[in-house]
Formats: structure tokens, C-alpha cells, sequence
């Protein structure tokens, strides 16, 4: 039903004629750090569409952002060897046999690619002969116009338009409206891939959940989660908290102050604390590990403490894990293995010095074996594969798991209470109205 609803309002890619076709292919393979690929899944994630675009005849151009070359206060783009998309194309050689070629651009010093060079337009030519498997563009950010405004920006999407036949947005994690993600869609027929298909279905799992509705929540900065985090709580039955998250909310509901808790972030938090007296839906996690410093786990420098010994006034260490044995409280465990629906947007502890917390999270978790378990990206995966990684494995093809690409993505539909709120999401929208109105 779901997949249904979708094809409804969203252009699909599986409706569109591909044969003969050059499709410039937008993917969120943001996984090269410093030149190295730090974990392919986002990769590997989309060689579904990949597949399906070769299958049924079409010429790919695949683009992604690597990184962030934008400086914010200059403008000024920086071209370096550790954002470059070389690793993703030897990645995709290694794993397909196929050969796609980078066109090679010229870079200026501070303002990177400025448009679409003749090396881009030559291969082209050689991708419609066949002479090449496919071709991947340099990173998009390199481009001046991608982050770009005015006349850089609106020719940017007209000569990246001009590259190809069909347009397919595959980049869940990538919700920010640039040329690459939205103006493109104004110009050529444009469809959602496979990825794109499968993350909004699933976050309709997380925004109408099957209840009872766990929600797990973690972060380092409070101020870039409040507005999530209040919607996920008007919706979940239980909410867990984590990190920076759940530090803020201890001082502010038993007075006591912690070392790295800012006061703003326990000012934001005793609204959260009011507004749980009511509802009581925050479990407390009742034990948490204290250190005397966060340059790691060092003995004689940790220790143990339970919230019942928390005293008004009293200055605490670093607050850095969760300890498992909180997940053995009656009412937490209880939570958990009645939970229909889990959502884990959570790291618990500061890795990779304090895991225990984490690895103990979600294994209670996996106890659960009926329960739709629905995991944010980046760090909260990341985690999961490194501290549980026989776990992973054994789940990654389970009907009852789902791992979203896009962490940020996630929590911005679930603040705006839709997918289909997000602007690249809605650009597909339009150009689907755009074509049916054409027809």
C-alpha cells in the first residue's frame, strides 16, 4: 500500500523510459574520508538503481558531494585529493567490472570547476557509443554554481541538465536544495530511484508507527535535536535518551551540573522536563558511567553512579555511557520487548572509549524479535557494525531491521512530520505535475 502512495504523488524510476537514454544520476556517496572510503553501505545501497538503469538501456553520469569544500564565510572552494570522488570509482570498478571515467576539469584556486568543461562533453560521446561504462562527474560541491547563487547557480542547472535525457535523484542523506538535488528537476524529465523509494517508505514506518512506539535519541549538541526530538515525542509512547540529550535533561530535572553541559542546553531542557511530568513518556535510564576527564577511558578515573544518588547542587564529572546494566531496569526492559515499532537515532556513550552503553543498547534491542527496528544513519550505524558486528551481519537482510542512509535526512522529516516536505522530494513532485500537465 505503501509503494502505492508513493507512485501517486512521486515520479518513479521504474516508469521511466531508459533505453538509449543518458541518465545523470544524483547518489549521497558521501563516504570518502581523507581519500579513504570509510564504510561503502551508502555506496552499496544503490547499486540497485545502478543495476536497473543499466538493465533497461540507459548511458549513467553519477554525481555526489564529498565532504564540505564550501568555506561558509568566504565562499571559497577548495579542491582537495581527500574530497575527491576517485575512491567511489575504483570502489564501483572493483565491485561491478565496470569502468567509469572522471572527466578531467580544470580547477582555479578558490573558486573550483566553473562549469561543464569539453572533457565532460567528450565523454559524453564516448558513454553514448559505448566506448565507456559509464562516467562519474567530479564532486559536485567542486562546481562553483552547486552551493552557488544567481546567474553561477541557475547555469549550472541549465548546462548540467543539458548532459542528459532523464534526471533520477537516489540521494536520500542529500536534503539540501542544491542544483544537483532541486533546480536540475526544472529542466528534464526527473524520477526517484530505488533508495529514494525505499527510505520514504520507511520513514512512514517512523512517522506512523505500529504501536507501542519506542523512540531512542541521542546527540551532541542539544540545540540542533530540539525541534526532532519534540516531534518524535509527541509521537512515540516511550522516548530513551542519550549523549549531550540525556546529560542536559539530568541537570535540569534533579538540579546538579555537569562537566560539558552547557547552561543554555539545561535551559532548553527543563522545558522538555515540564513537559514529561505530564506525560512521563522519558525513560531514565537509572545507571551512568562519570569520568574525571574525556581523553579516554583511564583506571581509578571512572566509576558507576545511579540518578537515586544525585544530589541538588552538586558539581558531576563528564557524564560519558550508559551503564548496561540500565537496560536490565524493569521498566526500560519492559519498553523495550513490547515495542512494535524502535527507532535508534543514538549513540550512548563517547566512543571508541566508553561503547559499552551502545553495544549493550542494542542488544537488549535485538531481544526484541518482533518489533520493526528502524536505525538513523551515520554515526548511530557506524556504531552499530563496529560494536556488534556479528549482529549487523546477521540482520542486515531481516525484514524486522531497517538502516536508513541519511541520519539528518531522517530527523528533518520527522521535525517536518512528512517526506514529502523535503525540498528535493518536493522538486520531484513538481516535475511530475510539470510532465502530466505536458502530456
Amino acid at each position: 500500500m505503501q509503494s502505492t502512495a508513493i507512485s501517486k504523488r512521486l515520479p518513479l524510476l521504474q516508469e521511466a523510459d531508459l533505453d538509449g537514454k543518458v541518465v545523470l544520476v544524483r547518489f549521497d556517496h558521501n563516504v570518502v574520508q581523507k581519500g579513504v572510503i570509510k564504510d561503502p553501505f551508502r555506496i552499496d545501497k544503490t547499486l540497485g538503481t545502478l543495476y536497473y538503469i543499466l538493465d533497461r538501456g540507459g548511458r549513467p553520469i553519477l554525481m555526489t558531494h564529498v565532504g564540505r569544500p564550501r568555506d561558509k564565510k568566504t565562499g571559497n572552494i577548495t579542491c582537495s585529493p581527500k574530497d575527491s570522488v576517485e575512491p567511489i570509482v575504483e570502489y564501483l570498478k572493483r565491485k561491478l567490472y565496470i569502468e567509469f571515467l572522471i572527466p578531467e576539469c580544470e580547477i582555479y584556486p578558490e573558486t573550483g570547476i566553473s562549469g561543464i568543461e569539453n572533457s565532460i562533453y567528450r565523454a559524453i560521446e564516448d558513454l553514448k557509443n559505448r566506448k565507456i561504462g559509464g562516467i562519474y562527474l567530479p564532486n559536485t560541491r567542486w562546481f562553483q554554481g552547486e552551493e552557488g547563487e544567481g546567474f553561477s547557480r541557475d547555469n549550472f542547472a541549465v548546462l548540467l541538465s543539458d548532459l542528459a535525457d532523464v534526471y533520477v535523484n537516489d540521494a536520500f542523506g542529500s536534503w539540501q536544495p542544491h542544483v544537483s538535488t532541486y533546480d536540475i528537476t526544472k529542466f528534464i524529465p526527473s524520477y526517484a530511484g530505488h533508495l529514494m523509494q525505499q527510505e520514504i517508505q520507511n520513514l512512514n514506518n517512523v512517522i506512523n508507527p505500529e504501536r507501542p512506539f519506542l523512540a531512542i535519541i541521542a546527540g551532541s549538541k542539544y540545540d540542533t535535536k530540539i525541534r526532532p526530538l519534540y516531534a518524535i515525542y509527541d509521537k512515540a509512547d516511550h522516548l530513551i535518551l542519550g549523549g549531550v540529550l540525556y546529560n542536559a535533561y539530568l541537570c535540569a530535572k534533579y538540579g546538579i551540573s555537569i562537566k560539558g553541559i552547557a547552561d543554555e542546553d539545561i535551559e532548553i531542557a527543563k522545558e522538555l522536563v515540564r513537559t514529561d511530568e505530564k506525560t512521563q513518556k522519558i525513560l531514565e535510564l537509572p545507571y551512568v558511567i562519570e569520568s574525571d576527564t574525556t581523553d579516554g577511558k583511564i583506571e581509578g578515573k571512572f566509576r558507576s553512579i545511579s540518578l537515586n544518588d544525585f544530589k541538588k547542587g552538586k558539581q558531576y564529572g563528564y557524564i560519558l555511557d550508559i551503564n548496561p546494566k540500565s537496560f536490565s531496569d524493569e521498566k526500560v526492559s519492559k519498553a523495550v520487548l513490547h515495542a512494535k515499532t524502535i527507532f535508534v537515532n543514538a549513540v550512548m556513550g563517547l566512543t571508541p572509549y566508553f561503547p559499552d552503553g551502545s553495544k549493550a543498547l542494542d542488544e537488549t534491542i535485538d531481544r526484541n524479535k518482533s518489533a520493526l527496528k528502524l536505525y538513523g544513519g551515520g554515526d548511530t550505524l557506524q556504531e552499530f557494525k563496529n560494536l556488534c558486528p556479528g549482529l549487523y551481519l546477521s540482520v542486515l537482510e531481516s525484514s524486522k531491521y531497517y538502516f536508513f542512509t541519511g541520519g539528518g535526512t531522517v530527523l528533518k522529516a520527522i521535525e517536518q512530520g512528512s517526506p514529502y516536505g523535503l525540498k528535493p522530494v518536493q522538486a520531484l513532485m513538481e516535475n511530475k505535475a510539470r510532465l502530466g500537465k505536458s502530456m
